[in-house]
């Protein structure tokens, strides 16, 4: 165990041998640190929160009361592996959240990436992936083996369903069940989940050029009424585009995926 001098511990918090415990962090009353968890420089973890497992938690990650970092999958095929979570810096892990870690089947790593923030309830599943500044508000649900891209924001009581991708910028509005593939960008909503436009005040937010907007926009609506199917219509557009962000679109799409996608209204 190695607990770093500048650390701040309460008496009552549980450290088992074996953990690392970074400089200037802060563990609260009744708090768990397990022996194979590893804490990153100003790591706060607040009373009667877990930390468990094979984990890894990024420099300044906070981790709110009664939040379980680190459990074994909600996986009926798991039998014991030795899998791991890697959580990023910066990262808000609110009350009652749960992470889990991997699955040996799916890879073995469930990952978070920096400046994160889980509200409450929020679950992330094992072996998914989780990029930067990702949003899932209250009670959201990533699945299993599911890739949330970049600056996607899952709104409060919605779930996303298993090896689903939800591309980079997208936006899933509250109480909305995902089961295909969400383009870059896009915006979902709907109790069964409708692409219903693409996120124009995420992008206006990010500062992304008008001319990129436009693109984006022109392409949706090719995406949405041009001739051909679906794949044939992105293919096209990956010829024409000289867009950035439209190749984004067109390369998420032409990409291998287990699900189908939400395909423009």
């Amino acid at each position: 165990m190695h607990i770093d001098p500048s650390a701040k511990i309460h008496a009552s918090a549980v450290i088992e041998e074996g953990a690392t415990i970074g400089a200037d962090c802060q563990i609260g009353a009744f708090a768990l640190i397990g022996s194979e968890v590893t804490l990153g420089r100003g790591v706060v973890v607040k009373s009667h929160a877990v930390v468990t497992g094979w984990t890894d938690l990024g420099d300044e990650t906070v981790v709110f009361p009664f939040a379980c970092v680190g459990e074994v999958p909600q996986d009926l095929k798991y039998r014991g592996e030795h899998t791991r979570l890697i959580v990023g810096a910066r990262c808000k892990v609110r009350e009652g959240a749960t992470l889990n870690t991997g699955t040996e089947g799916g890879g073995g790593v469930t990952r978070v990436g920096d400046d994160c923030l889980l509200m409450t309830g929020a679950h992330v599943g094992h072996d998914a992936s989780l990029g930067n500044r990702v949003i899932l508000a209250n009670q959201a649900a990533i699945a299993g083996h599911c890739q949330i891209g970049d600056d996607v924001i899952v709104g409060g009581l919605s779930g996303v369903h298993q090896w689903v991708r939800v591309g980079r910028g997208a936006i899933i509005g509250a109480v909305t069940m995902v089961t295909n593939d969400v383009l870059p960008h896009g915006l979902v909503q709907g109790p069964r989940g409708v692409l219903d436009g693409l996120n124009l005040v995420g992008l206006k937010r990010r500062g992304v050029e008008r001319s990129e907007i436009t693109a984006l926009r022109a392409a949706y609506q090719m995406l949405a009424q041009g001739e051909g199917s679906f794949l044939d219509r992105a293919r096209r557009l990956a010829d024409e585009t000289d867009s950035a962000h439209v190749q984004e679109m067109t390369d998420f799409i032409l990409s291998a995926s287990d699900r189908s996608f939400l395909t423009p209204k």
